[in-house]
């Protein structure tokens, strides 16, 4: 299939120079997914879905407009190209719009270190309605379960294939498979839910149904009759489902693209501390069997890990090719893009540091406050970082659990927490983001 795309990607750069596009970069994939969804042991719903979609990126100076399409006959793509570049002649200049040239972009990867396609045969849609009808059988086999709002399995494949007119070309595939079960206890206005899900490249390595129903019901069940804690200022730990929102706040403000808008709290931050001095932040695209890794970006450039914070530090920020020059600074190969729009900087794989202590450890420690395992709603102002959303959790007393709350609202900036948080060791190392659970004090909590 990479020889279809590949072709495909050579007819879109050739329509745009017949056209009389100065420069091009072309973009083609194509994916399939299947998904199933039981209700009370019988199929609800199954979808199945394949396509291919391509995207044509045209210059005429320093000008640009992009067409994309879902149709790739000739014609078609002949009059993509004919309006790509009517448009960028109407277009407004832009001083930062470029593409990597030759020296610049990788001429080799090495794919199969990556591990984004697994081998073995797709599952079959019975396949995947056994995997979601066991995880709502064991979800129903816990006591106090009311209902199982819905299990569901799924799997899909994509592939990608990127070429320039500045001669470079390549493309690489994935693979997906996951189960996920969404569990409900008590009823009425009493009813409180929970879920569990995994996702994996490798089949073989995905949990079991069974497990994931267990988890999202054991989840369910220990939030029955929650109630607001009380309002005040105490320590909150992010549990590790949900911290790693935190981090993508941070993710967020070193971005290139904010940080040139000049709408990121984190703007004038390099060579400053903005975590605790003994924590780093890393990336690294190349993680086998992880979801984040690729083997080059979205405009050719060979991807490579970084320490985006060391020793609590910011070492710089997470830019493409434009933002980069609009910033004076390099490309840190982090640019990403779809078939309709160009390309932006965009976090890959990260990882924080861990700490010495398991969760059990920190509610130790922690003494009285909050543990949050569900958020909603997001109020964060991303000029100052001050910091409110929705939380659901535990209270915790003496370091032990004492019972559910919810409806409650956590408050803080960012800037300030993120100085203090510390880890504990419990993240998931499959996952794209590897963030531990983590624990702020003095945060504000308002309740009843």
């Amino acid at each position: 299939m990479t020889n279809a795309l590949s072709d495909i990607t050579d007819i879109l750069l050739q329509a745009a120079r017949k056209a009389g596009a100065d420069h091009a970069d072309a973009i083609a994939v194509e994916g399939q997914s299947i998904s199933v969804d039981v209700l009370n042991g019988a199929l609800e719903h199954a979808e199945r879905s394949e396509g291919t979609d391509i995207g044509l990126r045209v210059f005429i100076g320093q000008r640009t407009a992009i067409a994309s399409s879902s149709d790739t006959r000739a014609d078609t793509i002949a009059q993509m190209a004919e309006r790509a570049v009517a448009m960028a002649k109407e277009a407004p200049d832009d001083p930062w719009a470029c593409q990597a040239q030759a020296g610049e972009f990788t001429t080799a990867f090495d794919l199969a270190s990556l591990e984004l396609e697994d081998p073995s045969p797709e599952p079959s849609p019975t396949d995947l309605e056994e995997d979601a009808r066991r995880a709502e059988a064991a979800a129903q086999a816990i006591s106090g379960v009311s209902q199982v709002q819905s299990s569901s399995a799924g799997y899909g494949t994509s592939r990608i294939h990127l070429a320039t007119s500045a001669g470079f070309a390549g493309g690489y595939g994935r693979s997906n498979r996951g189960t996920s079960c969404v569990a409900i206890t008590g009823t009425g206005t009493e009813m409180e839910r929970d879920y569990y899900g995994d996702s994996r490249i490798f089949q073989s390595d995905l949990i079991t149904p069974e497990e994931i129903g267990r988890i999202a019901a054991e989840r369910a069940v220990a939030r029955a009759n929650a109630r607001k804690p009380a309002t005040g200022t105490y320590p909150v730990i992010f549990d590790e489902r949900i911290s790693s929102s935190l981090i993508g706040h941070l993710l967020g403000a070193v971005n290139g693209a904010s940080v040139a808008r000049g709408s990121s709290w984190a703007k004038d931050c390099i060579g400053e501390q903005v975590l605790p001095d003994h924590m780093s932040l890393t990336e690294n695209p190349h993680r086998p069997r992880v979801g984040g890794s690729r083997p080059f970006d979205a405009e050719g450039l060979a991807t490579t890990s970084r320490n985006i914070i060391e020793n609590g530090i910011l070492t710089g920020w997470t830019l493409d090719l434009a933002t980069a020059r609009q910033l004076g600074m390099e490309s840190t190969a982090n640019a990403s893009r779809g078939t309709s729009s160009g390309p932006s900087p965009t976090s890959g794989n990260a990882a924080l540091t861990q700490g010495n202590q398991t969760l059990n450890e920190l509610l130790r420690d922690m003494g009285t406050g909050l543990l949050v395992t569900s958020m909603i709603g997001s109020t964060i102002n991303p000029n100052t970082g001050d910091y409110s959303r929705g939380a659901s959790g535990f209270w915790i007393e003496n370091g032990e659990i004492q019972y559910p709350v919810n409806e409650c609202t956590i408050a803080g900036n960012l800037r300030d927490m993120l100085k203090r948080i510390i880890p504990a060791n419990d993240a998931r190392m499959h996952l794209s983001r590897n963030v531990p659970s983590l624990m702020i004090e003095g945060m504000t909590l308002a309740g009843s």
